[in-house]
């Protein structure tokens, strides 16, 4: 397995709009795709507290990551919710992505 770490990094109080777009549309339209989310959190203590929404994705393959995320970021439908819930503004200043392989110790394989 492959691991995705993304942290995004919100407009200052447009994490609320963030969650929602995820929790409402994002997730089932990666469900069409095949894009497994592993985990979502936000920061509870840190710098970013009243920003940031951390998550993770898994996938068998880099392979597999590409099909996938470009199917999903080409999705008539992705482009018309981000387009709407982004109207006003912007929700993201940022994003950073890395791809993580775990360790043969690992407790995540």
């Amino acid at each position: 397995m492959i691991y995705e770490l993304r942290i995004y990094h919100t407009m200052p109080g447009r994490l609320p709009a963030l969650l929602s777009r995820f929790q409402n549309h994002t997730l089932r339209i990666w469900e069409k795709h095949g894009i497994r989310q592993a985990g979502f959190w936000t920061t509870l203590i840190g710098k970013s507290e009243s920003n940031q929404l951390t998550y993770l994705l898994a996938w068998n393959s880099l392979a597999e990551r590409e099909e996938r995320w470009s199917a999903f970021l080409t999705d008539p439908e992705w482009i018309a919710i981000k387009t709407e819930t982004e109207k006003d503004a912007p929700l993201v200043q940022n994003i950073s992505n890395e791809l993580l392989a775990p360790t043969a110790f690992s407790s995540v394989k």
